[in-house]
């Protein structure tokens, strides 16, 4: 994090994420900025707040791409929530301060997975010798009897077995495993509206009176030693340590993204069955503005978690949020449109571009997928003008169009031989002109 500057962050969200760099530069500023935030002076620290974002565009431009791979170059907590999911009646159990909660679950099993790698030879170690334990156990009763010579024998001939175990001999091979069956695992407890707080500390409570029983089961050495060293490292872990060093992630480092913010804006006057959108602005504010919640791992603080906000705001604005919350999301970025060049660059360019994913996918029918650059360009050209007869969705609209332009390769693909296809022009334009032509496009593209 410290190494990468706001133009290398920049530089790297470009091999993701096609044009939109006004959207791009702020983001990177933002992130840069926490790296500035840990170097500055501890009582200058806690007064500087993030910027939080809001990016303004419609549906399938790169919103939600940016905001996750910046999470995945910060190596950040990250958790992306729809906001009109708090307008609905009847969304049992869950209120606004349940985002926080799902984000510090992600920021622990995140923690949990680096500090099993730290771990994992060692635990490695320790199941390869409860598994020699359990191929060839020993008589306790006996071995205290053992002699000297004795002794030596059973050793060379345990170093022997373990030799034809790390060769894999021994894969196939049955053993009986005692598999622990957490008795609160198995039990769901509902608390009542927003209360789900209460539900998950009596589950907790049931565990610690209720130990967990063990089931003992067969399976082979290849698959009790993943559930052994799964175990092994569990147990090597300091989990106390995880929970605070998640806690700390997730107050310093944590990013919520909070998609489709521009159905929240504005007041619904009671009209209708949605909980007031109004009202869910105001239970938003407090956890964006900083505040403390309680979860299972203990209080968080939100005073630094970044928040990236989008919406296509097609009806409402940014202004006809409640003020309060205007003043939480001073950066504001307009989103461009994807033009029949972006397309062309989506298509072809990024790590995971559209082609290359088809190509992997009929690679694996033995089948070697090629486009011409003309068919390329009728393609972005085709998505070009579907978006502009109908609804805008963006580069969602190349998903669907490559579906209908592959869809016989697609099905009828059974890997039986090595086949070679190129995809021309003509053929774009003969699977998809009649198509882009028709004024029912919802019957063969969404």
């Amino acid at each position: 994090m410290n190494e990468l500057t706001p133009k290398q962050i920049v530089r790297e969200l470009n091999q993701f994420v096609v044009g939109q760099k006004d959207a791009k530069r702020a983001v990177a500023i933002a992130l840069r900025n926490r790296w500035r935030r840990q170097q500055v002076s501890e009582s200058m620290r806690d007064e500087i707040v993030p910027n939080n974002i809001i990016l303004i565009g419609t549906t399938g431009v790169g919103k939600t791409e940016i905001a996750r791979r910046l999470a995945n170059l910060a190596n950040a907590p990250f958790m992306k929530v729809e906001a009109s999911k708090f307008t609905e009646v009847g969304y049992v159990g869950r209120d606004v301060e349940s985002i926080i909660r799902d984000l510090i679950d992600i920021s622990v099993n995140m923690v949990r997975s680096e500090k099993e790698i730290e771990v994992i030879q060692q635990a490695e170690i320790l199941a390869q010798e409860k598994i020699l334990d359990m191929l060839f156990p020993v008589d306790r009763k006996t071995e205290r009897k053992k002699s000297p010579e004795a002794e030596q024998r059973y050793q060379r001939n345990r170093q022997r077995l373990k030799k034809k175990l790390e060769k894999g001999d021994f894969e196939d091979k049955v053993v009986e495993l005692d598999i622990s069956s957490d008795f609160a695992t198995q039990m769901q407890v509902f608390g009542p509206f927003g209360m789900e707080e209460i539900g998950t500390n009596l589950k907790d409570m049931l565990s610690n009176i209720m130990p967990g029983q063990k089931k003992r089961r067969k399976m082979s050495v290849k698959a009790a030693r993943k559930i052994l060293t799964d175990a092994e490292a569990h147990n090597l872990i300091d989990q106390d340590e995880v929970i605070r060093l998640a806690k700390e992630s997730v107050e310093n480092n944590g990013i919520v993204f909070l998609d489709e913010i521009d159905k929240i804006a504005g007041s619904n006057k009671g009209v209708g069955p949605d909980v007031s959108r109004e009202g869910v602005q105001r239970d938003l504010l407090p956890i964006i503005e900083g505040s403390s919640v309680p979860t299972k791992y203990g209080i968080v603080k939100t005073d630094h978690i970044l928040f990236i906000a989008a919406g296509a705001f097609h009806i409402s604005t940014p202004s006809d949020m409640i003020p309060e919350l205007q003043g939480r999301f001073p950066i504001r970025v307009e989103m461009n449109k994807l033009s029949t060049n972006d397309f062309i660059k989506i298509l072809t360019h990024p790590k995971s571009a559209l082609i290359k994913q088809y190509q992997a996918l009929l690679e694996a029918e033995s089948v070697d997928l090629k486009f011409e650059k003309p068919a390329i360009h009728a393609i972005a050209q085709i998505a070009t003008e579907v978006n502009n007869k109908t609804e805008n969705i963006g580069a969602r609209r190349l998903h669907t169009i490559m579906t209908t332009l592959l869809d016989d390769h697609l099905y009828e693909q059974t890997g039986r031989k090595k086949q070679n296809i190129v995809i021309t022009k003509n053929i774009v334009v003969e699977k998809l002109a009649g198509i882009a032509s028709d004024q029912d496009l919802s019957r063969y593209i969404l």
